[in-house]
């Protein structure tokens, strides 16, 4: 399966677009101060550095990556550079790519860049096709919803049957809108067959303390009950 994107990389910074995008795009996209008032700030989820605009009759989300944690506190945006292939937008463009092509439920991979601030440091960006109508799974958060968690349970195991690692799953990047969808893969990778799991249950246990923060205003009972219904479409149980 060959490539469908084009790449260019320079020495003060470099890009990545999807060849359906090639004649319309601008490095310049990578800039919400570029785009003015056309770039609407993502409300919910993430760290406050993803916009929506739009391009045409395109819907897209532009996001900056920034540092989580405690190394967050001191350098938000600049990650070291050790050259083009290991950029993080780069390196997560390749994967959204991959998993599209597949027919994975993932955002359309739009572009991807990064800009060079001297030789050893970098700040990196990803626009995707924006997925219309979607919500966090958080917000299904009554018993009327025990369907879309089963739902979103299968989804996930989809996604860890084809070998897939999503470095930070939890409930904000589960979005549920014609059917349900996985977001933002920084970090994530595809897993070596070598019949290891570990890191299967390692994601699910990721997402349910997710669960348990976000969703920790429910009755104990309920959340209980949204939480087995993900499990139950994980494990491929009925309702």
């Amino acid at each position: 399966m060959g490539e469908c994107y084009l790449r260019c990389v320079g020495a003060t910074g470099g890009y990545l677009v999807a060849f359906s995008f090639k004649e319309r795009f601008r490095p310049e996209w990578f800039d919400p101060g570029y785009l003015g008032d056309g770039a609407v700030p993502v409300a919910k989820g993430g760290r406050g550095a993803a916009w929506f605009f739009r391009v045409g009759e395109d819907n897209l989300v532009l996001r900056h990556f920034h540092r989580g944690g405690v190394p967050g506190r001191f350098i938000q945006k600049a990650y070291i550079f050790t050259g083009a292939d290991s950029v993080r937008s780069f390196v997560e463009f390749k994967l959204l790519d991959q998993l599209f092509r597949r027919g994975l439920p993932v955002p359309e991979p739009v572009a991807a860049g990064y800009s060079l601030g001297g030789k050893l440091i970098y700040r990196a960006f990803i626009i995707v096709r924006r997925i219309q109508g979607a919500r966090p799974l958080s917000e299904f958060a009554s018993a009327s919803c025990v369907a879309t968690w089963h739902a979103a349970g299968s989804c996930v195991r989809k996604f860890h049957d084809a070998g897939v690692f999503h470095a930070d799953l939890n409930c904000m990047n589960i979005l549920v809108a014609d059917q349900v969808y996985l977001i933002d893969f920084d970090r994530g990778r595809m897993m070596l067959e070598d019949g290891r799991e570990g890191w299967k249950l390692s994601n699910i246990r990721r997402l349910e303390r997710s669960v348990n923060k976000v969703l920790g205003y429910l009755p104990p009972l309920l959340r209980a009950q949204l939480w087995q219904s993900f499990l139950n479409g994980y494990h491929g149980v009925d309702q």
